[in-house]
Parts: structure tokens; sequence; C-alpha cells
């Protein structure tokens, strides 16, 4: 006869299965499902007999429901809580200072170094019986602690003899969301913007406090709630009420709320008549308004600021530089504890000889001139969040200034909410590039951690892909890049292999071949997108409206918008040249990496055209001549995607039917869009090489008009 743990355990499961047929994404990585394993299910149940989460804080009130929520759901029952430990199987949580059973475990010497959102998660005895520790010395820590151990849970780790301490290597971390007072969301893809103005403060939707927990899930704290092209209104006190509203809510999650500034405010919400900031009415101005903010939001994070770029009002609308704009900014923030994250992302109005440089010529010369609470945030690459490009060369070359980056989660360039592409691997060939700008090893990690140039203040920030979609991102794929964008946040050396080991366990499955699978999917689809989007270096090149299709052939408008300004095919060859005989754009690189970049040889032939004009009979590494290569990574692309395919569909009936058929939908229309991209490139290059398509790749379907003239009816956000 069965025992009836055995039928209350089989029971579980079957109800389990049942709620994951059912599966929508809306839980995310949160999903708390009951473990799957009897095994580890059994002996997860023998270790865990209780909890005790001591402390009163908003913030250790979120770790006690997070952990009742996690634990229930894992273990299959509810777990109870106490007051006080008594028995074995405990696990307890808390700080020093908020919890008297933690502070009587003396772990003051293990907590040193981790500050207030670090934390330590042990196996050990209390009053001789043993216990599970999550212990940190701030409420944050903690909080960041309990995620954390539900995350072993979740992936199935063993938790018997844990000796965990993690603390964050950046110190702040956040979304910006390019999301409008309309709701409208700026390059985004998954339905409107997450905040409904109309309704706060009155209302606070529970997705709030979901979004909180998942950003808190992965070390998120800070949240940028409008579009880097500003809107002076939010800065009015009708709107500030409303974001304070929004604050109180995520305060509790440790996450700060900041808000863009946009730089003519004092003019346009104001009533001056200018907004020079060396113009003491304008000074005065903005600290008033800091005040302001701060009456309502005690912990307002500060402001970012765009400016003099894509036609965004600045400083240098008065002649005055950019240090000065967001000096005067920083010392209105600053006696509150606020910074300003100043943008690197600047074009003006007159086409310079190569966008790739401008960033590097405008704020280089600044160096050192900012006030110590401003931060430059600089995109990963010098152009504009293309499927690759080099590391930005701003990385290591201010060593008197903190630069944080910029990434893009949401996918412009990359197939929006539509193409799976996981993004782990870009975020990582950037972070870790080598600058060389203190020899070998001066990582962009190292530079943005702080550690390469001894910063204290240091940041990082992704363009977020939230909407108000059911499942958050549009493709349940993308739920990935949010993930691994906070992950790398926390811990800017993680891989890739490892955060998709992570999501996929918590999102799907700890199946063993179901987790190859996706993640063999995963891990090549950046590369696969980059080959049948712009390979061999090639950038810009996508459609000059909603980015989403190819269009090399846009020549019409500012030079530096079109993408034959980037590409230059001409009959001689492709390719920007950016050497020393170019616009020398690799002369902003530290040698040897200018070197490398330089020399066409060695140039990684991934970067060749972005750095390079080169002929098209150039014979490449493979003994193709380019125009061949060319042809043949643009079909690479498009066959990785039909790998991807038969891989997904090789899961069926292994992962709930719903996300299973939304993906599977999905990539068949990326497999459609990657042929578009692949057939419309080589038919428009091919004007110029004047060569056959290799006899034996697949020829395109239709002729180069067809391509040119292609709408898109069915992609989020662009139709």
């Amino acid at each position: 006869m069965k025992s009836l743990y055995s039928i209350i355990l089989i029971v579980l499961v079957a109800v389990n299965f049942q709620v994951a047929k059912a599966e929508d994404g809306y839980r995310l990585w949160l999903r708390y499902d009951l473990v799957a394993d009897p095994g580890i299910l059994k002996s997860y149940n023998k270790l865990i007999k209780g909890w005790i989460v001591e402390g009163d804080s908003p913030v250790i009130q979120s770790a006690k429901k997070e952990l009742d929520k996690g634990l229930e759901g894992l273990l299959g029952h509810k777990v109870q809580s106490f007051t006080s430990p008594g028995g074995n199987g405990l696990v307890i949580a808390g700080t020093p200072s908020g919890s008297p059973v933690v502070a009587s475990l003396k772990l003051n010497d293990k907590l040193a170094g981790l500050g207030q959102e670090g934390y330590l998660i042990i196996n050990t005895k209390y009053r001789n019986k043993k216990v599970i520790v999550i212990a940190s010395n701030g409420d944050a820590g903690v909080l960041y602690g309990v995620f954390n151990f539900l995350r072993l849970l979740q992936t199935n780790q063993p938790v018997k003899s844990l000796s965990i301490t993690s603390a964050p290597k950046i110190k702040i971390r956040l979304l910006n969301h390019w999301d409008n007072l309309d709701r409208s969301v700026e390059r985004g893809y998954a339905g409107l913007s997450l905040w409904n103005w109309e309704t706060l403060p009155g209302k606070l939707d529970e997705r709030y406090t979901d979004y909180a927990r998942a950003n808190a899930s992965v070390g998120i704290n800070g949240t940028v709630l409008t579009n880097v092209n500003a809107n002076a209104l939010i800065l009015t006190k009708d709107y500030l009420l409303k974001v304070a509203a929004l604050a109180d809510l995520f305060r509790s999650y440790g996450t700060r709320v900041y808000l863009t500034a946009r730089f003519s405010a004092p003019v346009e919400i104001g009533n001056l008549k200018t907004a020079d900031p060396l113009d003491p009415d304008v000074i005065k101005w903005w600290k008033a308004k800091a005040d302001e903010i701060y009456s309502y939001i005690p912990d307002f994070g500060g402001f970012v600021v765009k400016a003099n770029s894509e036609g965004q009002p600045g400083p240098q609308d008065y002649k005055r530089t950019h240090a000065d704009g967001a000096n005067t900014l920083a010392d209105a923030v600053g006696p509150h504890g606020g910074i300003v994250m100043w943008r690197a992302f600047v074009y003006d109005n007159n086409v310079p000889d190569d966008r790739a440089k401008q960033a590097y010529n405008e704020f280089v010369p600044l160096d050192g001139k900012f006030r110590d609470n401003v931060i430059i945030q600089v995109k990963n690459g010098p152009v504009d969040f293309q499927p690759r490009e080099p590391f930005h060369p701003l990385f290591g070359a201010m060593p008197r200034t903190p630069i944080m980056p910029e990434l893009q989660i949401t996918q412009e360039y990359l197939g929006s909410s539509t193409h799976l592409v996981y993004l782990a691997p870009l975020y990582e060939e950037c972070l870790k590039s080598d600058t060389y700008a203190k020899g070998k090893g001066s990582f962009v990690a190292k530079v943005i951690d702080g550690s390469l140039d001894n910063h204290k203040l240091t940041a990082i920030a992704g363009v977020a892909n939230t909407g108000d979609v059911r499942n958050w991102t549009g493709h349940p794929v993308a739920q990935s890049n949010w993930y691994a964008f906070g992950r790398l946040a926390w811990d800017p050396y993680l891989t890739s292999e490892m955060i998709a080991d992570e999501w996929i366990r918590m999102t799907f499955s700890n199946n063993q071949e179901t987790l190859r699978t996706i993640s063999r999917i995963m891990l090549d689809s950046r590369e696969a997108a980059v080959k049948y989007m712009t390979p061999l270096g090639l950038h810009h090149i996508m459609y000059s409206g909603h980015h989403y299709g190819p269009g090399p052939w846009v020549s019409r408008g500012r030079q530096d918008w079109t993408s034959v300004y980037y590409h230059k095919a001409d009959e001689k060859g492709i390719g920007f040249n950016r050497t020393s005989s170019g616009s020398n754009a690799v002369g902003q690189y530290f040698p040897p990496v200018r070197d490398l970049y330089e020399n066409i040889v060695t140039c990684p032939e991934n970067l060749l055209l972005w750095f390079h004009h080169v002929p098209w009979d150039y014979k490449m590494k493979s003994g193709r001549s380019l125009w061949d290569e060319l042809c043949y990574t643009y079909h690479d692309g498009v066959k990785t995607v039909q790998l991807m395919q038969n891989q997904w569909e090789s899961i069926k009936g292994f992962i709930d039917n719903d996300r299973f058929e939304t993906v599977k939908t999905l990539l068949i229309r990326q497999e459609r869009d990657a042929k578009i991209w692949r057939d419309g490139c080589i038919l428009y290059f091919q004007t110029f090489s004047k060569k056959p398509i290799p006899a034996d790749l697949e020829k395109p379907e239709h002729d180069l008009d067809y391509y040119i003239n292609h709408k898109y009816t069915d992609i989020p956000g662009i139709s």
C-alpha cells in the first residue's frame, strides 16, 4: 500500500501538470511550481521544516512574503513560519541589527565586505539544531538572499551544504524605460507602457508589484520610468505625485525611482526665458525642482539626461559643454544623495565624417570636469545597439570620470519581440572585451565596476523590453533578456551559458534534454541573427522607419541616418574604412586593439566591414572571396533558424503547450523574415559586386524590387 506522502505527491504532481498546461508566461521565472523530481522534493521537505524572518521594514516584509509563497509552491504544502527557532530544518533570514537570532550567530566577519545588498547563505547550527541561514548587513540583501535561495530550489540544486556569499559588483543596476506619458513605448514591442498615468496615484495595479518582484529577484535596484526623449511634464506636481505612488511601492523591493529630465524644462514648465545651465535663475530653478521632487520621494535616485542628440535640447544650445549641463543638475540633486546619468549618445545637426567617433570626440576632452555624482552613460558600441559592434572606445578612455554601459534589452535592431534572440552573448561580448586602457586585462567589466580606475560610483542600464501584454515581453524567450541583464548587472563576469541554464530551469523545465535543447537554441540565436542581418561587420542597414527589416538601399534623408553611409558598397568593394587611411576611428582605441583593427589581416572577420572597405575578391580565412563569404554567411544564418525550429519541435510535450505553440509560430515568422533579410541584402549588394550567387546556395524567391517594397503587417510595434 502506498504511503500517504506518496499519494499526496502524485496528486500534487498531477495538479501541477494541469497548471503548467495553462501557462501564459505572466509569472516569468518566478513560477514556484512543485519540484517535479520526487527524490529532490523529498530531500527538500526533509531539510526544510519551517522558516523565520525577523524584522519589520517593508523590504523585510517582502522577503517574508516571497519565502512563504516560494516554499509553499515548490514544496507542495504550507511551510510553517515561526516567531522563534526551535527544531531542525528552519530557514532563518535577517540582519544582525534586525534579527536577534542572526545576531547570536556572530556572522559579522563573514558579512564584512558584503555591503548592504550582499548576503550569505549557509548551513549551520543554532542551539545544536540544523538550520539554513540567509543573512545580510541590510534588508535589501536579505531579500536578494531569499530570492537566491528560492532559485536554488527552483533549479534543483542541493541545499544540504551551502556556503554562498554574493554581493553586487555594480552599485546601481537599473532599467531604462523608453515609455511616454501617453503610454506609447519608443522601440517597445510588447504593448503599452506598464505605467497607467491616468489611474495613478489612486490605483496601484498588482502588476506593479510583480514587476518590482521580478526586478528584485535578479538584483535590479532602480527603474527609470520615462523615455530619454523626455517630456518636461513629468517634473510637474501632478505627475510627481503619480511617480511618488510608484516609488512607495517599489521601495518595499529595494528599488529606487529615477526620471529623465528634459534639459529645456526651465523654459517649458518654469516660465524662464532660458535653460542656460550657467544662468543663476536656471541654477536656482533646478535646485528648487530637486527639493520639490525629494519632498515627495525622499529616496529619489536622480536624473537620466539625453542632451544635444537627435534634436533634443542641451547645453550646447547655449554654447556650454556637456559638463556644464550635467553639473548644474548634479548640484541640484547632490545634497539629497541623487546622481545624474548623462548619456553619451550624441550627435548634432552637423553630419560628421564618422558618426562612430562623435561621442569620444565630445566627451574625452571633458574627462575630470564632471561632478562626483555624475556618471556618463555609454552604449555598448559606438553607433547604436547594432546586432554586432566593437566595444565603445569611451570605455577606458575617461579614467577620471565614472562610465556606465547602456545595453539594449528591447530588440530594436534584432527582430523586436518576434525573433528569438538571446542577448546575453552580446552583453558578455562587450563586458569581456579588453580595452587595454591600463594594459592587458583592462576589461570593459573592470571599467564599469570601478575597479580599473577606483571609482565608487558605478552603474549599468538596460533599455527595458516590457509592456502590458500578458507575458510582459511578447516573445516568451525575450523574458530571458530581462533576466540576463539583471544577473550580469549583479555580476558582469557571469557566463551566458550559466544564466541560460538558470532561466530555462526556472521558466520551463529541469528536464535535462529539454534544458540542453533550449540552451542550444538560445546560445546560437544571437549569432544566427547577426549572420542573416549584418554579417562580417556590416551595420545600420535596416529599414529606416521601424528598423525591423532590411534596408541597405536606404539613401534618402540625413546622411548618417542612411544605410549607404555605413556600408559604402561600390563596384570595388564594401565596408566603412575606419583605419588611419579613412576616418581613423581605430585611433580612438588603445594599442594593441587599435593595431588589431587597423590591419585587415588581423581584424576579426566578424568586424571586418566595420573597419575596412574590402574588395569583393578579397580572400577570406575560409579561402572564399569576400562576396562568396557574404553569401554563405547570410545563408548560414537562415539555416540556423531552421535548425532552431527543428530543435524546438523536439521538445513538444515536454513543456506547456501554450508557450510551445507561441514560440513555434514565432520561429516560422522568424525564418520567413530571415530569408527576406538574406535575399534582399544579397540581391542589393550583387548590383555592386556583379558576381553570381554561389551555385549551391538557394536563390532568392523574388527580385530586388519585391524586397525594397515589402511591407510588414504582422509585427508588434511597427504595423
